[in-house]
């Protein structure tokens, strides 16, 4: 049996000494900083806590530690959660992808990936058409800077837009990450360059903005509009009758679409085709290519369109291709884009067949 092993004993606790003046020095020292910190969160904490002010979102206190006069922006939680924007985000990323393929570039993060001014570069050059003179890759601040700086004046060139005008994104903005130019910025580019792709309608973030005022930090809240409802965006021209329908006498534009569902399924189910849902069964264009040869007689030859088209290139091709069967049928050329029908734009797809109805109603 084992003796245990005493305990060495432990060394006595020395005393300490009376503070040198240089240890005040430094106590008061971490103190002053600590008060400065607690000021600032005090600041923070008051911007937030003032009645009649808006919901700021959770920050860090260093998030507070601004100049005077200085601002900046939120965007509020709720609005970042809501399906809408998490949608238009998807979709602009996958539009961007897409684009870029052959440059071997994925977008995976908004903004990450877009601050810097590297894919806006390439994206804009490959919508355009047109080389930009800027360094291909930069990676200091500055010389991002510098690249977002002929960027945007290019696409602000493009865009129309004068410099008396000041526009809804800038350099620093975008390069601060601020998530709102971005979007905006890509959302002018979608339409300018009539992507086909389409926008969730409707998304809105609401944007806290706190700025330093007399050592204050004020808080406002912001509605930033990032699209409008499609009919918004210019792309349909003159208002029609189409459009009164749908505003104002939805009764009345079920009947029209049951007539246009007559009169396609009259002719398609001449070859075993049947439509029982006109939102949807034309975005392909193949039931559009069908029709045009069932109402003109002939049969259209299977290597001039997609007979099961996979992606949107292929779609978009089905259409433009029954557009040019339209006009060689003698109709007016379609006011909307085959990249409309391929996106599921409900009036566009009412319109093209109506135009087919008023030509044809009589054939049997």
């Amino acid at each position: 049996m084992s003796l245990a092993r005493p305990k060495s004993p432990k060394p006595p606790t020395p005393r300490r000494e009376e503070e040198s003046i240089w240890d005040k020095f430094s106590t008061l020292g971490r103190k002053k900083k600590i008060k400065e910190v607690q000021e600032v969160e005090e600041e923070g904490k008051h911007a937030i806590d003032t009645p009649g002010a808006p919901v700021v979102p959770i920050c860090p206190p260093e998030e507070y530690n601004l100049e005077e006069n200085e601002e900046r922006s939120m965007v509020e939680t709720k609005s970042l959660e809501s399906p809408k924007f998490k949608q238009l985000v998807t979709v602009l990323i996958e539009w961007i992808n897409d684009e870029l393929a052959s440059h071997r570039i994925i977008v995976k993060d908004i903004v990450e990936d877009l601050y810097d001014g590297q894919v806006l570069h390439k994206l804009f050059e490959k919508l355009s058409g047109k080389k930009l003179d800027a360094p291909e890759v930069t990676q200091s601040a500055e010389g991002q800077r510098k690249k977002l700086r002929v960027v945007l004046d290019r696409v602000n060139q493009v865009l129309g837009i004068s410099r008396n005008i000041t526009p809804r994104w800038s350099v620093e903005s975008i390069h601060s990450k601020n998530i709102v130019p971005i979007l905006k910025l890509l959302v002018a580019l979608v339409r300018h360059f009539r992507a086909p792709i389409r926008l969730p309608e409707n998304v809105i973030l609401e944007v806290v903005v706190v700025q330093k005022r007399e050592g204050m930090l004020n808080p406002r809240r912001v509605t930033e509009e990032i699209t409008q409802a499609y009919s918004d965006y210019g792309q349909r021209g003159e208002r029609d009758a189409f459009d009164t329908l749908f505003d104002h006498a939805p009764d009345k534009l079920k009947i029209v679409k049951k007539s246009l569902e007559t009169f396609v399924n009259k002719h398609l189910m001449k070859i075993n085709l049947e439509v029982i849902n006109l939102d949807e069964q034309f975005c392909d264009g193949v039931n559009l290519v069908l029709l045009m040869g069932l109402l003109e007689g002939y049969f259209v030859p299977l290597h001039e369109f997609h007979l099961t088209p996979r992606t949107n290139d292929q779609k978009i091709h089905n259409v433009a291709f029954a557009f040019e069967l339209m006009n060689e049928a003698g109709l007016p050329k379609p006011k909307a884009r085959p990249e409309d029908i391929v996106n599921l734009d409900l009036k566009s797809t009412l319109r093209v067949l109506y135009n087919l109805f008023t030509k044809y109603k009589h054939l049997n």
